[in-house]
């Protein structure tokens, strides 16, 4: 048996391939939407992929499951579980509690593990050349390494009203009836790790045990006391920020996204086209440098995706496909850089991208205004903005300040004042460039914080006191 971890940084998500190497057939679970990764691994070990599937109704990415079977012809699975307002809307035979997907030797047992999502599924692997015992839980948003997959992510991002309690009591029984009865050397693989907003405290190592999860995660003592109350509390308390953006996800991952098939690489545009089109607002510019890159000069009503680990986040941040129709032009150094980024955005559903540019010469140009932490007590702000997480925010923030995190600010603009200038900060300067250039497209007065939350912070403790 083959089990191979396909891992996204950028947005901390896990996805599998198990394959029969006898019988030479793979599934791949939880699968992204670009999904040569896949073909890729599957051609290097002589693999047909036949199969798909994910654990539940995803938030935080648009599922790649469709996409596979497209392009691969394998069929697809989808939990069936959750009752009828968590039904998938394509095309897929449908798994409920105990059902088997075989492999030749492998055998892979849907388990209903409802808490994060009522519809919820962990995968249960036998590699039945080796023993007829299962050896492996595929978790998902289950069971992550330290924590769990937050209940409350419903009412956060997909306009559900009080779930957060029923999920965290379906959570804490799942654990009970599902989890904690599997032998202690079961191996867990977690659909997140570090950095993913579907938790509170993952942990960064890709796998764990049932055993070490039971003795060591911080919700053993409660299953060991059978106290509920106490589990539900300290589950719900402290949960990060969650982005907007996962609101389209869930809609769109429950009807289906759209197969985009082969995609044509990017191709190079010339500035007078890119020009033209930004003067007639019918194409949008990505500003792909750093913030201190931006800072010093960028293209007129332009958003900052910073390449690098996160560009699907951040992108997600500022593109709301469903309300912003312009093709994109990427800044790219090469093909090969658009291609890359592209890839990351088509995880979101951001699939518009009209081509790249390899420099902003003979486009019209901006400079951001920025303000020194010095200046500040003194500047007449309608409202001093801060972007970083409430968690952040509560541990220390500029007096005065206002929370909205980065990943709700433009689906929250009722909040923010109808004049005057916003000043803006996050920790350090990145995410504060993305959500402030978005906000500048919307057509908001917005000066950031040089150096943001740090650079304030540091100055503070430098002053002597009066």
């Amino acid at each position: 048996m083959l089990i191979e971890r396909i891992y996204d940084e950028d947005l901390a998500q896990a996805s599998y391939l198990i394959g029969c190497q006898a019988r030479g057939e793979a599934i791949v679970v939880d699968g992204r939407r670009d999904i040569a990764v896949y073909q890729d691994l599957a051609a290097k070990n002589g693999m047909k992929i036949v199969a798909v599937t994910e654990t539940h109704i995803h938030a935080d990415y648009l599922s790649g499951t469709r996409e596979l079977a497209a392009a691969t012809g394998a069929k697809i699975y989808v939990s069936g579980e959750g009752g009828p307002d968590w039904q998938y809307e394509f095309d897929g035979e449908r798994l409920y509690d105990g059902d088997t997907i075989t492999l030749g030797n492998i055998s892979i047992k849907a388990v209903h593990t409802p808490g994060h999502t009522p519809e919820h599924l962990s995968f249960l692997v036998t590699d039945g050349a080796f023993s007829d015992k299962p050896g492996y839980l595929l978790s998902g948003d289950f069971v992550f390494s330290g924590d769990l997959g937050r209940p409350d992510l419903l009412d956060e991002a997909a306009g559900g009203v009080d779930t957060r309690f029923e999920g965290a009591k379906q959570l804490f029984a799942s654990l009970r009836e599902k989890f904690l009865t599997l032998p202690d050397y079961v191996q867990v693989h977690p659909a997140h790790g570090a950095g993913s907003a579907c938790g509170k405290a993952l942990g960064a190592i890709p796998s764990s045990t049932v055993g070490y999860e039971r003795l060591y995660a911080w919700w053993g003592p409660y299953l060991a006391a059978n106290d509920e109350q106490g589990f539900i509390d300290e589950l719900l308390d402290g949960q990060p920020d969650a982005h907007a953006y996962f609101g389209r996800m869930k809609r769109e991952n429950r009807v289906g996204p759209d197969v985009m098939g082969e995609r044509t690489p990017l191709p190079e545009l010339s500035t007078e086209t890119v020009a033209t089109g930004l003067a007639k607002d019918t194409l949008t510019f990505i500003d792909t440098r750093s913030h201190g890159e931006v800072h010093e000069g960028t293209v007129a009503r332009s958003l900052n995706v910073p390449d690098g680990k996160s560009v699907a986040s951040y992108g997600a941040w500022v593109v709301n496909p469903e309300t912003d129709k312009n093709p994109l032009v990427l800044l790219a150094k090469d093909q090969e850089q658009a291609m890359d980024m592209w890839d990351h955005l088509v995880r979101v559903g951001i699939d518009n991208v009209a081509g790249y540019l390899t420099g902003i010469d003979g486009l019209p140009t901006y400079t951001p205004k920025l303000i020194q932490p010095e200046e500040l007590d003194g500047f007449d702000a309608a409202m001093v903005l801060d972007v970083r997480n409430k968690t952040e925010h509560k541990a220390g923030h500029v007096p005065g300040s206002y929370q909205l995190s980065g990943g709700r600010v433009m689906w929250h603009l009722d909040e923010l004042p109808a004049g005057g200038t916003i000043v803006s900060y996050c920790q350090s300067g990145v995410r504060n460039s993305v959500a402030a250039s978005a906000l500048r497209r919307a057509g908001y007065d917005v000066v950031e914080l040089d150096g943001s939350y740090a650079a304030w912070n540091a100055r503070q403790n430098s002053v002597p006191a009066a």
